[in-house]
This record gives structure tokens, C-alpha cells and sequence, in this order.
């Protein structure tokens, strides 16, 4: 990618931001011969106190080295939050990549020891989403969180993954929105690039999402979804980084009516992996002897 490609991730950022800031938020009046949505390029470089040439060349990526100053006025007028604006800074401290190739992403022994440990649903998921390793609750839980899943991909193009989530507008709004601040302004990298053209070409949920540039911070939360076999299920959620990797947990609040589902969801699980063992001993008995 060439300097002044890299420069307009910066670019395309700010357009994305501004069509966002109502006018009226700076007494502004909307009118009706608004030709843009949000902000004009004259009146961010006003508000910011910049000159309208200015501001113009950063949107175009002609000028790489805007100052921290700057950047911080433009974060005020388009009402960033301070990822959003940390962010905004790192976009304009950007210098251009090398093309890089997909590392394999490796789960440690002692996480894998971690996961069968633990009695709630629990997996690892790497920088791009993929579920790496889970535990036998977890894909009880959801089949989606089989190791060889992406998380990303399963929420916005499973019809199942859709009706899991009580709100799975603002699960993919999130889940979006993370990807974006964990890939950054590396879309040098394969592995993105790929993901990306993929979801844009499958989901317009995810086209629009994605032009508009939301970053988030990774955290924990609290989520309500609807398990086919046990009903509805009401539980924190934990996101841990450890080596690189995260390790999520979803756990319920103790004597609560989602505690008892999730045992019964446990047993359920418990039941199906001893038959799943039962019928294989019963095939590899049941072989011709091969020696």
C-alpha cells in the first residue's frame, strides 16, 4: 500500500464521523438544502479551528503528519468518546505496513486445562474472532462456539445465530464495532481483508455498519439469549486477554432461574458427549478385526 493510501484511512474515518454530528448539536440549522449528512468539511474545519484547505487535504490523505492537536479538536466537534478519539489519533500517527502473512494463532495447553475446568460456558477466540478451543458447555450453549467457527461470520449470516440473540441488532452493532478497533488500520493484513470483502459481499447489515467506522473497547456485559432447549437465558459476560488470545466466559448470577438452566443445560451436555463416546466403543467393537 502506498503512503498516500495508507494517509486516507484518516480520511475516510473523519467523512464517516462527520456524516454522523447533527448540525444542530452546534446550533446549526439543518435546513432543507442540505446536500450532506451530518457536518460539511468547512464547518468541522470551523468548529475545530483549522482552515477549510486544511481539513480538505487530511480528508484526501494529502497531508500525513497532522498534529496531536489538531487531531484532538476534530475528536471534540465529531463528539468522540475517548476510544473513538484514541482511535482517531492512532489513524493520523499511521505509517504504511508491509504486507504480512496469516499466522497461525495457538491456543497454550495450561488454557485448553482452563477451559475443561471451568462449568460455564467458556472458549478462546483470537484476533479475528475465530473460536479456537471451547469447552463442552459452550457448544452446548451454542454450536456456533465449535472450535473452526468465526464469531463475526456466525452472527451475521446464521438465520439460528440471529434468533439466539434477544437483541441481535445491537450484538452485531458491538461485534462490529470491535473488529474494527482490533484490525485498526491494518487492512494489510490477509486474514482482514479477506473477512471483510466476505461479510460486505454477504450482508448489507455489515456494509453499513462497517462505512461507519464505530470502534469499541473490548469488556465484559450482560446478555439475555434464548436457548432452544432450555429457553431463556440471562448471563454476565467476561472477556479476558491472555497471551494474545481471549478467553470468554459466560457465567449466570448464583440461585438465579438462568443457574439452573445452564446445570440443566450442563447435564443435557454431559449425557450427549457419554453417548457420543458409548456409540463410538460400540462401532470400533462391533469392526472386523483387522490384524
Amino acid at each position: 500500500m502506498d503512503d498516500a493510501g495508507q494517509a486516507n484511512r484518516l480520511g475516510e474515518y473523519l467523512r464517516a464521523r462527520r456524516a454522523l454530528v447533527a448540525p444542530e448539536r452546534f446550533g446549526i440549522p439543518a435546513g432543507s438544502h442540505r446536500r450532506v449528512a451530518g457536518l460539511r468539511r468547512e464547518e468541522v474545519a470551523l468548529l475545530a479551528g483549522i482552515s477549510a484547505d486544511y481539513y480538505l487535504r487530511l480528508e484526501r490523505g494529502r497531508d500525513h503528519n497532522p498534529s496531536a492537536q489538531v487531531l484532538e479538536s476534530l475528536a471534540r466537534v465529531l463528539q468522540l468518546d475517548e476510544v473513538e478519539a484514541e482511535y482517531l489519533v492512532a489513524l493520523g500517527a499511521s505509517r504504511p505496513r508491509a504486507q504480512r502473512q496469516v499466522r497461525t494463532e495457538r491456543v497454550p495447553d495450561r488454557l485448553h486445562q482452563l477451559l475443561i475446568a471451568l462449568d460455564v460456558p467458556a472458549f478462546i477466540e483470537g484476533r479475528y474472532f475465530d473460536v479456537l478451543a471451547s469447552n463442552p458447555l459452550a457448544v452446548a450453549f451454542s454450536p456456533r462456539l465449535t472450535p473452526g467457527q468465526n464469531r463475526l461470520r456466525s452472527l451475521l449470516l446464521d438465520a439460528e445465530e440471529r434468533e439466539f440473540h434477544e437483541n441481535w441488532s445491537a450484538a452485531v452493532t458491538e461485534f462490529v464495532a470491535l473488529f474494527r478497533r482490533t484490525v485498526g488500520d491494518d487492512l494489510a493484513d490477509p486474514r482482514a481483508v479477506e473477512l471483510v470483502g466476505e461479510l460486505s459481499l454477504a450482508s448489507a447489515r455489515f456494509r453499513t455498519l462497517w462505512a461507519r467506522h464505530d470502534v469499541r473497547q473490548l469488556q465484559g456485559g450482560t446478555t439475555t439469549v434464548n436457548h432452544p432447549t432450555v429457553g431463556a437465558l440471562s448471563l454476565h459476560r467476561e472477556k479476558l486477554p491472555v497471551d494474545g488470545l481471549v478467553l470468554v466466559i459466560y457465567y449466570p448470577d448464583a440461585h438465579s432461574d438462568s443457574a439452573e438452566k445452564l446445570r440443566l443445560l450442563g447435564s443435557l451436555a454431559t449425557v450427549a458427549v457419554e453417548n457420543t463416546g458409548s456409540s463410538a466403543l460400540r462401532a470400533h467393537e462391533s469392526s472386523p478385526d483387522e490384524s
